[in-house]
């Protein structure tokens, strides 16, 4: 959506329910589940695990996500 390689947003949030696997450009793994506050930095993928949706609310990023100029 975007068109970059990886993500350039920095998110700030909180996670309610299912689980995001994040992958940082530099190597850098993180698991996000329900009740985890978040930061991601810029340069980074992710997917969810399992079949339960990930949810989270954006404090940071969420307003500007995949939009263009």
């Amino acid at each position: 959506m975007a068109g970059t390689d990886s993500c350039q947003n920095n998110h700030v949030g909180f996670c309610v329910a299912g689980t995001l696997e994040v992958r940082l450009n530099s190597g850098e793994t993180a698991t996000i589940t329900a009740g985890d506050s978040y930061t991601i930095p810029p340069g980074h993928d992710a997917h969810v695990v399992g079949d339960e949706k990930f949810v989270g609310l954006e404090f940071l990023s969420a307003a500007s996500y995949a939009k263009g100029d």
